[in-house]
C-alpha cells in the first residue's frame, strides 16, 4: 500500500493512494490503530508523508561510498541526526544557503519506524517497520567538514532548513520483503549521478534497527536514513555542487521518485 499525506480544508490527513490522482482517506492514527475508509479525496499535491518524531541518519554505510570518501569502513553504524526543521516536501524547494558554497546530494532509502523499538534483536527488526520512502540527505560539505565553520559535526552541515526532502509516499513493509534488494538512483538535471543497490550497504536495515535500539528508544514515526551510495558531488573531480535552478530526483525501486528543485536563499 502507498500512503500519502495531503492537505484538506486547512488540515492534513493520511490516505491510501489509488494511482489515479485520488486517495482513500485513512481514519485513525497512522502510528497506532487506523483503517482505510471509502471517502475519496484528491491527491494532486502530496506533503511529506509524515512529520517525523526523529530523523536518524547513518553515515558511510555503502562500501563504494566509503571508498570514494577515502574513509575506512565504520566498525559500527555511524549515527548523526538532522534537525526537524530540515524536513522538506516532495516538490519542495531545496534552499541553498548563502553561507555555503558546497551543497551536495545524497539519495537514500528511508525507513519509517511504526512502533516503539528498544533492544530489538536483528531477526525481529523488520516487525517494527511501518514502511519505506525516499530521502535526500542534502549536505553542506563545508559546514560538515571545515572546523572553522563548526565542521566535524555532521549534524551542523546536514540540518539547514529544507535539507531533508522525503516522500512522495510511504510504501508499507509488506510490499518490500527485502529492503536490501532495491535499486537506488539519484538524477541531477536528467543525468544519473548515483546508481547502485541497497545490497551494497555495510549494515543492512535489520542491523541498523538492532544497533540503534541498543542505545535509544526508536519511537513511532522515527525515520532512519540508511546512508548513500557512491557518486556524491564531493567525490567527483571536479566536485559537483548543487546550484540554483538544479532539479534533483531520488528514485527507489518499488517505492517511487522524489523530485525537488534548488533555489538560492533570499537575501
Amino acid at each position: 500500500m502507498k500512503i500519502g499525506r495531503i492537505a484538506l480544508n486547512g488540515k492534513t490527513v493520511h490516505a491510501k493512494l489509488l494511482g489515479d490522482g485520488t486517495a482513500a482517506r485513512i481514519e485513525g492514527d497512522l502510528l497506532g490503530d487506523w483503517r482505510v475508509t471509502d471517502e475519496i479525496l484528491p491527491a494532486d499535491r502530496l506533503l511529506s508523508p509524515l512529520v517525523p518524531t526523529d530523523i536518524l541518519c547513518i553515515g558511510l554505510n555503502y562500501r563504494a561510498h566509503a571508498a570514494e570518501s577515502g574513509s575506512a569502513v565504520p566498525p559500527t553504524p555511524m549515527l548523526f541526526i538532522k534537525a526537524s526543521s530540515s524536513l522538506n516536501h516532495p516538490g519542495g524547494d531545496i534552499v541553498l544557503p548563502r553561507n555555503s558554497t558546497m551543497v551536495d546530494y545524497e539519495a537514500e532509502l528511508c525507513v519509517v519506524i511504526g512502533k516503539t523499538a528498544r533492544h530489538v534483536p536483528r531477526e525481529k527488526a523488520l516487525d517494527y517497520v511501518l514502511g519505506y520512502t525516499c530521502a535526500n540527505d542534502v549536505s553542506a560539505r563545508d559546514w560538515q567538514r571545515d572546523k572553522a565553520l563548526g565542521g566535524g559535526q555532521f549534524a551542523r552541515g546536514k540540518s539547514f532548513d529544507s535539507f531533508c526532502p522525503i516522500g512522495p509516499w510511504i510504501v508499507t513493509r509488506d510490499e518490500i520483503p527485502d529492503p536490501n534488494a532495491l535499486r537506488v538512483r539519484c538524477i541531477l538535471n536528467e543525468q544519473v549521478v548515483q546508481d547502485s543497490t541497497t545490497a551494497d550497504m555495510i549494515y543492512d536495515v535489520p542491523a541498523l534497527i538492532a544497533s540503534l535500539s541498543e542505545t535509544m528508544t526508536l519511537r513511532p514515526g522515527s525515520l532512519i536514513l540508511t546512508g548513500t551510495p557512491s557518486g556524491v558531488g564531493m567525490g567527483r573531480t571536479p566536485p559537483l555542487w548543487l546550484k540554483a535552478g538544479d532539479r534533483i530526483s531520488v528514485e527507489l525501486e518499488k517505492i517511487g521518485r522524489l523530485d525537488n528543485q534548488c533555489v538560492a536563499e533570499a537575501n
